[in-house]
């Protein structure tokens, strides 16, 4: 039972790994490529027995499904991911990979090509996001502590990493939801690596943040209240949509709170 589990894991992720590396176009392609092309075109082109066709046809139209689903998974998940840095209120609330979501959208906004490689459920050799921007390459270590210190221990693991991959100190960044200790912000020096603690995390997201995209039009909205409470509102001339925030309080505080 254990290998047929780890068999499926590797499926699901090989699966995975290919639709979120591709376009809509090519995900449709292969699903015509898997099902009606190997699983109905190609068994009755080479004449294959009945029983043979219609394990293609199953075959085809099973792969075609999982890649289909696993395409429309993956813009789920990246439409969640792109939200985070807007509708989080409170960093402190999401989980440790939730949190290397929104650091992982933080970067892609400030210009970077990211990839996540954390995994929760086993070792990721210390390097949660690997991030390319004009052929420059730099890892990032990401610590959901809201209490906890990082210490130097820590910084040294990820200098260590950094080494094993032939990268520069000044190649690492660790980015923390508290803080570091005075001697990991000495080693962090002087190795090179950047140091983002919850300060600079939640100035650059502030600076990340963008305006509300209208679900209609995708301009901007603003905050405005009604009669029936506290909304978005789209400013695009005879543009209607709106966005009723009366089941998130937390982002109409959130603006109410913020500095203007």
């Amino acid at each position: 039972m254990a290998s047929v589990s780890k068999s499926d894991d590797l499926f699901e992720r090989a699966v995975l790994g290919v639709v979120s590396r591709v376009s809509g176009r090519t995900v449709a392609g292969l699903t015509l490529l898997l099902y009606p092309g190997v699983g109905l075109i190609l068994p009755l082109a080479l004449h294959w027995s009945v029983t043979a066709l219609v394990a293609a046809n199953v075959l085809g139209a099973v792969y075609a499904a999982v890649v289909s689903m696993g395409w429309l998974f993956i813009q789920v998940v990246a439409r969640d991911r792109r939200h985070l840095i807007e509708w989080t209120t409170n960093l402190r609330l999401l989980s440790a990979e939730e949190f290397e979501w929104l650091v992982g959208e933080l970067f892609r906004r400030e210009g970077w090509k990211v990839e996540e490689t954390g995994r929760q459920e086993s070792p990721d050799g210390n390097i949660d996001l690997d991030l390319v921007r004009a052929g420059e390459r730099k890892v990032v270590q990401c610590k959901r502590w809201g209490s906890w210190l990082v210490g130097v221990d820590e910084v040294r693991g990820f200098a260590g990493t950094l080494l094993r991959e032939g990268l520069p100190g000044s190649a690492g960044i660790f980015v923390t939801l508290s803080d570091f200790t005075k001697p990991a912000r000495s080693e962090a020096r002087a190795t090179g690596i950047a140091l983002v603690d919850n300060r600079d995390l939640n100035d650059r997201i502030e600076k990340a943040r963008r305006a509300e995209p209208c679900p209609v039009c995708q301009a901007a909205m603003v905050f405005d209240r009604s009669a029936r409470g506290w909304w978005l509102r789209c400013i695009a001339p005879g543009c209607s949509g709106k966005r009723d925030l009366s089941g998130d309080p937390g982002r109409a505080v959130e603006f109410l709170t913020r500095p203007r």
